[in-house]
């Protein structure tokens, strides 16, 4: 990358640093764990501690350094290893001691998040992956910065109603395990169809199987610098307003490009991916709701939100696949209630129900996510949720998730406040019509016949 390039690209954003809220939300490093496996599951979680922290010992330092050379914030750093299912098969003991050991290796490095606690069981489950489905809410109740996650469904595969049935009992008892602090241990669980291997975000980052022994990855933010792109815009035609925020999320995205290339370098590991989502926070200025509002919306959630959705969806990917060659992740707009002040608003006005997140996720590139709901909500309407997001991405050939949190002792209208970058969310009413039949027949929903691609 040369000096001029580089120079240039400090320059075009020192505007949107200042006055707009544009960050780098992540730098994450992701990690091989295939060679950790060993006989017993304690000497399996000594071979990951020291794996992630010879492998990540420089990650801050390097990622402080490019904030204070380029004056960009990077808020988070974050580590993603191989699922872990992977690397206990065989082992003898408690998976739970490895999720141990990655917190206590999250600690030494001084990362925010580690993700990778994680089973992918889309056609079936092995006894390891069975195992660590089990041990998750002890897991994540008993850790800080550790998140999961559970692929139950693919387009190629279809969806395995035995996890999502499993998965519905799973955060239920995350839920209870962490009732003291607001259920923390689901904002830090999700549940995927289509899950990728590339992904920064958390809680849902994995270090895939196909990628190399470790890489470095970004997501950038910038839902301030595409609202303000639309500040001008009150009379022009939406396809004009498609220009804008494409021009917006080209430059969003070079920024992202720039960090990640340098952190590699610095790192003496390869480069990844951007991830170019609109990663929102509860702060003002910083909404993709509001976003969707100054298109012309008098209220996220009503009639045209998901129309505008799409517009925004896809004016980000062109734009942000003009600016890199690496683009992957997820990639577009998340929705995340308690992380976006326009849907915290909308949610508490009635303007946004669980129906209507729903509907916008068929758009968006997560799902149902940081989602507060009623602490006495089932297990199987739980599982009902997360099959409804499966069967979208299923259909759609998209990745979708759930991240619900059922806290104890909450009713709709009351709130539930998470603290730091997962912010607050007003507790949102859910169907209160039984499922339980459908959901404990179990089995497979058979992929798709689109699906079948080769």
């Amino acid at each position: 990358m040369t000096t001029d390039f580089r120079a240039h690209g400090v320059l075009d954003t020192i505007d949107m640093i200042e006055k707009y809220r544009l960050d780098i939300r992540t730098v994450t490093m992701g990690i091989s764990l295939l060679e950790c496996s060993r006989n017993t599951m304690e000497e399996t979680a000594q071979a990951v501690y020291d794996r992630v922290t010879s492998q990540a010992e420089r990650l801050v330092e390097v990622c402080q350094g490019i904030e204070r050379e380029l004056g960009i914030p990077i808020v988070n750093k974050r580590i993603s290893v191989t699922p872990i299912s992977l690397i206990t098969a065989g082992c003898s003991g408690d998976p739970i001691a490895v999720a141990r050991a990655l917190d206590r290796a999250a600690h030494a490095v001084g990362v925010n998040f580690i993700g990778g606690y994680s089973a992918l069981v889309e056609k079936g489950a092995t006894s390891a992956e069975k195992l660590l489905i089990r041990s998750l809410p002890q897991a994540l109740s008993e850790t800080d910065v550790v998140c999961g996650s559970v692929n139950v469904a693919s387009s190629r595969a279809g969806i395995n109603m035995n996890a999502v049935r499993e998965m519905g009992q799973v955060i239920k008892e995350a839920a209870h395990l962490t009732r003291d602090s607001s259920a923390i241990a689901c904002a830090k669980l999700v549940v995927f169809a289509n899950a990728v291997g590339d992904n920064p975000f958390m809680a849902g980052a994995f270090h895939g199987v196909e990628e190399p022994d470790c890489v470095i990855s970004v997501g950038v933010s910038g839902p301030g610098v595409v609202d303000r792109a639309l500040g001008s815009l009150e009379s022009a035609s939406l396809d004009e307003v498609a220009e804008e925020i494409k021009k917006a999320a080209f430059k969003i995205t070079r920024t992202g490009q720039l960090v990640g290339s340098l952190a590699a370098q610095r790192l003496g590991v390869p480069f990844g991916i951007v991830d170019l989502s609109l990663a929102p926070t509860a702060e003002l200025g910083d909404s993709v709701g509001h976003i969707l509002e100054h298109m012309g919306l008098d209220q996220v959630g009503t009639h045209g939100t998901t129309a505008a959705l799409a517009l925004l969806n896809d004016a980000v990917k062109k734009g942000g696949m003009m600016a890199s060659a690496r683009v992957g992740g997820l990639s577009g707009s998340f929705i995340p209630v308690s992380e976006d002040k326009g849907m915290i608003d909308a949610v508490r006005s009635g303007a946004i129900s669980v129906d209507k997140l729903e509907a916008m996720t068929s758009i968006c590139s997560v799902g149902l996510d940081m989602v507060a709901i009623p602490g006495d909500t089932p297990a199987e309407t739980i599982s009902g949720m997360i099959a409804d997001e499966a069967a979208i991405g299923v259909m759609n050939h998209k990745t979708t998730a759930v991240r619900v949190i059922p806290a104890p002792g909450t009713l709709a209208g009351d709130d539930v406040n998470f603290g730091g970058l997962l912010g607050y969310a007003p507790v949102i009413p859910v169907n209160s019509v039984g499922n339980a039949n459908f959901i404990n027949r179990g089995g497979f929903i058979p992929a798709p016949v689109h699906g079948f691609r080769n």
